[in-house]
């Protein structure tokens, strides 16, 4: 509070609004086996050395921590560590529920459960993150495909389908934790050889990749692909994914695709792919997909009220006008496409979308169309909000 000297017994305040905390993207959650510390709760790190502080040395056998590792050398800055009791669906599903609060992240890996012994199993637990990720509409799963050969990739990847995940291989050969120093510097992230006797350990690439999202994010916004960028920490592939693999795990009538990593001659150990484990063509593409759980994300956060609010035109208004400025933003910065804002979106809520019957039901519906390739080719969703919350549906 300042006083005004001049004039006796009035005081001048001056109020200051508090900024809309920041929506950050980028951070994963991290599901694994570790030495110690609690299971089933959601560590906080926002640095490598806090990993051994939380969770104690790096099991042997466990990959966990060189997914944390990896994250922080590729570019991340905040994640959680969830450390669950084995490679089990049922010990899974306990580090799924949670996070399943967290309204902070909006990435899922898991590289332990690669260690199940039967591929059923395997494929039963990337299925089981992708429902998790399906069911909360705010967050996306990295998935590591298995270690194995081309074919068994590619029929790994035809048992999955989502438009929240991705799938990545081959496995990275890495700098083993009990040789490494602690923050990784002896990889060169661009194919070479460290210095002194190294040992090499081969592990599931979801940890790295998490780390590339978020560097991407940063560099370019959520609604950029995060690729083309060199693997930091990486020495080399468990084995080099040739053109013929590359076209065997992206068939050009197939709508899916594996996303592969590439060591390429002078350009480094690089993420050379774009695609979610969606077959519908809308969710294609990963920046298309986490740009609208992104906008998912900020209207469960700024319009979360709206359900309480009687369901009339000053609502409706209210709606239009907030998501209109927010997309209008997204349109400035280049993440939706046209020459003007409404070849870009479009925001539709009145009589229309919410007919006696819904407004009955408690219900606000809401439908947008965002053209996040092409100007006026628009991705149209309907937002319900309700007293849980937000859906979406398509």
């Amino acid at each position: 509070m300042l006083t005004n000297d001049r004039i006796p017994g009035v005081y001048l305040e001056d109020v200051f609004s508090t900024p809309e905390p920041e929506l950050m993207t980028g951070v994963p959650a991290f599901l694994g086996l570790a030495n110690s510390g609690s299971l089933n709760t959601p560590q906080l790190l926002t640095l490598w050395p806090q990993f051994e502080q939380h969770f104690g040395k790096s099991l042997s056998d466990s990959y966990l921590g060189y997914a944390v590792r990896g994250f922080f050398e590729n570019g991340g800055r905040l994640c959680y560590v969830v450390r669950i009791k084995e490679a089990t669906q049922s010990a899974l599903q306990a580090g799924l529920d949670a996070i399943a609060p967290l309204d902070t992240i909006d990435l899922v890996c898991a590289p332990d459960i690669m260690k199940a012994e039967k591929d059923t199993d395997i494929w039963m637990m990337q299925k089981a993150i992708l429902e998790h990720c399906q069911l909360l509409g705010d967050r996306f799963a990295i998935l590591d495909a298995m270690n194995r050969s081309t074919p068994e990739i590619q029929q790994q990847k035809q048992r999955l389908s989502s438009i929240n995940g991705a799938l990545y291989a081959p496995w990275l050969k890495v700098p083993s934790l009990e040789k490494a120093t602690g923050n990784g510097q002896q990889a060169t992230g661009n194919g070479q050889q460290a210095t002194g006797k190294t040992k090499l350990f081969e592990v599931p690439p979801c940890g790295h990749i998490a780390g590339i999202y978020a560097r991407s994010d940063r560099a370019a916004g959520v609604y950029q692909s995060p690729a083309n960028y060199v693997l930091e920490g990486v020495l080399d592939l468990s084995f080099t994914v040739t053109n013929t693999d590359f076209e065997q795990l992206n068939l050009k009538t197939a709508t899916t695709g594996v996303n592969c990593l590439r060591s390429l001659t002078g350009r480094g150990i690089r993420v050379w792919g774009t695609r979610t484990l969606s077959s519908d063509p809308s969710w294609r593409y990963i920046s298309v997909r986490r740009l609208f759980l992104t906008v998912c994300r900020w209207i469960d956060r700024n319009l979360a009220d709206v359900a309480f609010e009687p369901n009339e035109f000053k609502l409706w208004l209210r709606i239009e006008r907030e998501l209109t400025a927010y997309f209008e933003s997204l349109f400035r910065q280049g993440a939706i496409k046209g020459n003007t804002p409404q070849e870009a979106f479009f925001v539709k809520c009145d009589e229309e979308t919410n007919p006696p019957e819904i407004q009955d039901s408690g219900q606000v519906v809401t439908e947008i169309g965002l053209a996040p390739t092409i100007p006026c080719e628009f991705i149209i969703v309907r937002l319900i909000h309700g007293s849980t919350g937000v859906a979406v549906t398509t």
